[in-house]
């Protein structure tokens, strides 16, 4: 069997690079569970993707946690996002853009507001809905 599995790179100068930005990711997902309008799922699925292709063992440890598995595994299987975190998802993504464009006076920066919404919200509508 080779030193390495056949889904990690066999630099490891990338494999690093990797590594550490899965870890960043680990960690604005965490921020994220705590702190309204950062995203949670984005960041902990581009940190499976991340530590797919550089460390398998934290990999399955990502995907194994009690916490932030579900998140990663539910994306992964398939099974959808739970109708209550859709409306939550949606409300904040919406709620942010508002206070953002009060926050901010330029309409030159609401059009890159409204497509971050726009691309948010047909992320969060295209996942199929749960109802637990």
């Amino acid at each position: 069997m080779p030193p390495h599995s056949p889904r990690e790179f066999q630099q490891p100068w990338l494999r690093g690079v990797l590594f550490a930005c899965g870890w960043l990711c680990v960690v604005l997902g965490v921020i994220g569970i705590a702190l309204p309008g950062l995203p949670t799922t984005p960041f902990l699925l581009l940190a499976a993707a991340c530590f797919v292709r550089s460390s398998e063992r934290v990999y399955r440890w990502l995907v194994q946690h009690p916490q932030l598995g579900p998140w990663v595994r539910d994306y992964l299987d398939g099974s959808g996002m739970p109708r209550k975190a859709k409306i939550y998802a949606l409300t904040l993504i919406w709620g942010c853009i508002a206070l953002s464009a009060l926050l901010v006076p330029r309409p030159s920066l609401w059009l890159f507001m409204l497509l971050g919404g726009l691309c948010g919200s047909y992320f969060v509508l295209k996942q199929k809905t749960r109802d637990r």
